[in-house]
């Protein structure tokens, strides 16, 4: 469609929407991941876009951001689309065209637009310890850094997988030569980064802060991701569980051409005293808040926590809706949502958990809240009388709500 159409199309969608849009499920593949089953995609469509692709392991939320996945990836892959009686344009053009009208002015001006996504990561096996690089090394490959934090919702984590422990940072006293003899060891098998590191026990309905430069090797629990709008990253372990080996490549994907050997750059892009914190778990892991008074909340007939905060890139909160209860619940920003249990009304909109997708079928779980509808105030109606309607809630930078950590 054209820019005239376009704008109609959007105008028509927040109209009939009252300030909510719907969004289509945004699926995306990585090669080399193992999908964990749990996204609720039908078993027959896990490699729908080509077993050379990868498996489906991820559902990206609210996103603007287009996944780097290499040679062969769609120029919209990792991109969230509104949809509207049978038309569709992606979010990112939504808020280039009317960016205010979606989160805001103030917000637009401040940010320059909706700076972060949320996304589903479902992985069978364990990842490799990883970063993503801040923003210093990341401008030198034009991109952005990535801070990301993680929950870990029980409605998506029925089953726990191969390995729900994450790795993270090194064990206090690690020093510099034995994690470089490590990079420089990654063409013999196990470089035995692990061995330097610690692992941490996953726990449901709890998360973790992950800034940019602190490595980290991910267990299988599916994880609710909200982080920054950028898909940067480096992987420094060379053999998972002795059936994966991870190629050079992905540890250079984003490092200059001219600096794919040099050890000092690479042990740069380390934000050393956070990976050797001695109180790593009491500053980055996350227990989720209270977003109010607790029985006042059960009283009007909802609970709300706030399960990612303190970051300056974004924050998420949990809202449950009682069985057979309606509310109306304020937010102080514009907001993108994922429902994960239950059904009922969100506004003008039927929603609704799905138990199975098929791939390229739409959901009635995801939508966008625009700034005025947020602080307006949603109707939200459980349609059940015994099961709660239970919804997952990720905000742009500055909300000013949003508590800190301790």
């Amino acid at each position: 469609m054209n820019d005239q159409q376009q704008r109609q199309f959007l105008t028509q969608a927040l109209e009939q929407g009252k300030g909510v849009l719907r969004l289509a499920p945004t699926w995306v593949p990585r090669s080399f991941c193992v999908p964990g089953r749990r996204l609720r995609l039908h078993p027959n469509d896990l490699y729908a876009l080509g077993a050379h692709r990868g498996g489906i392991d991820e559902r990206w939320f609210s996103s603007t951001t287009a996944a780097d996945n290499g040679p062969g990836t769609p120029a919209d892959e990792g991109l969230s689309y509104i949809v509207n009686d049978g038309g569709k344009a992606t979010l990112r053009d939504a808020m280039s065209d009317m960016g205010e009208a979606l989160i805001g002015k103030e917000a637009m001006t401040k940010y320059g637009g909706w700076v972060m996504y949320s996304k589903f990561f479902d992985n069978m096996y364990p990842l490799p310890h990883h970063l993503h690089q801040s923003d210093e090394m990341a401008a030198n490959v034009g991109k952005l850094g990535k801070p990301e934090a993680y929950f870990f919702p029980a409605q998506y984590n029925f089953a726990l997988d191969t390995y729900p422990y994450t790795f993270f940072g090194f064990e206090p006293g690690t020093t510099k030569d034995q994690v470089a003899d490590c990079l420089k060891n990654w063409g013999k098998g196990d470089n035995q980064i692990l061995n330097l590191s610690k692992a941490y026990r996953l726990t449901v309905g709890t998360g973790w802060d992950v800034p940019p430069g602190i490595l980290h090797a991910p267990g299988t629990f599916c994880t609710y991701e909200p982080q920054r709008a950028s898909d940067v990253s480096s992987m420094w372990q060379s053999l998972v569980a002795d059936y994966q080996v991870v190629s050079w490549d992905l540890v250079v994907k984003d490092v200059p051409a001219d600096k794919h050997q040099d050890f000092d750059y690479l042990m740069a892009m380390l934000d050393w005293d956070a990976n050797l914190d001695p109180e790593f778990a009491k500053n980055h892991f996350t227990v989720p808040k209270p977003a109010g008074d607790p029985d006042h909340m059960q009283a009007a007939g909802y609970q709300e926590k706030w399960i990612t905060y303190g970051s300056q890139w974004y924050s998420a909160k949990e809202l449950t809706v009682l069985p057979g209860r309606t509310v109306t619940i304020t937010d102080a920003a514009a907001y993108g949502l994922i429902c994960v249990q239950g059904y009922g009304h969100f506004g003008a909109h039927t929603i609704s958990s799905p138990s199975l997708i098929r791939y390229g079928e739409l959901t009635e779980d995801e939508m966008f809240v625009t700034f005025d509808a947020a602080t307006a105030g949603v109707e939200i109606t459980n349609g059940s009388t015994t099961e709660p309607l239970v919804i997952l809630k990720h905000f742009n930078p500055g909300n000013p709500q949003m508590p800190q950590r301790n």
